[in-house]
């Protein structure tokens, strides 16, 4: 996996020496709501997180998670970090991210914490008007570290509220996600 991260980082870097527009097309000023269902522990919650795109190319981002588990078992997690944005096509981005990622796990027989660092590339583009799809490897550093492939498609309703499903797979444990974006346009 480390092989693909590399050549992925190889890739970003040779786009954004390409001619390409000097602002991103795409919006990443949002709020967004998502429902989380996990195949491992019974495991199901809600994602709360946004992003906001700062001068240029440059983004903030973050979320919260809360999870509940079978056997009385429940997660917190936030992440918060930025990321900077490679235009190379009309309504297509390169982006990548770096966050920080802290996790709180409550147990019958106690608690724990860990926290660790979230590194992701991606590609993030509209395959028609009113259609969107994403892709990410995700590698993050919290316990055993872990790499997953994130994939997403939302449908805009209108130009500031879109919603759609996503897939995490290849970690260490599969989520499927339902929600909706906000829009600050």
């Amino acid at each position: 996996m480390r092989t693909i991260l590399i050549a992925l980082s190889l890739f970003l870097a040779g786009a954004a020496s390409a001619q390409a527009p000097s602002q991103p097309s795409l919006d990443y000023s949002y709020l967004e709501g998502r429902y989380v269902d996990l195949d491992v522990g019974g495991g199901d919650g809600f994602r709360f997180g946004g992003s906001y795109q700062l001068n240029g190319n440059w983004i903030l981002l973050g979320s919260l998670t809360t999870l509940d588990f079978d056997f009385d078992v429940d997660s917190f997690t936030i992440d918060v970090g930025g990321g900077y944005i490679i235009p190379f096509q009309k309504d297509w981005d390169f982006l990548a991210t770096l966050r920080y990622v802290n996790t709180e796990v409550d147990t019958p027989f106690g608690d724990a914490d860990d926290s660790g660092l979230g590194i992701s590339f991606g590609i993030r583009g509209m395959i028609a008007p009113q259609f969107e799809v994403r892709g990410n490897v995700n590698h993050v550093t919290i316990g055993d570290d872990d790499t997953f492939l994130d994939i997403a498609a939302d449908y805009y309703f209108t130009p500031q509220f879109a919603a759609g499903l996503s897939v995490d797979i290849g970690g260490d444990a599969d989520a499927f996600t339902i929600g909706g974006r906000w829009y600050f346009r």
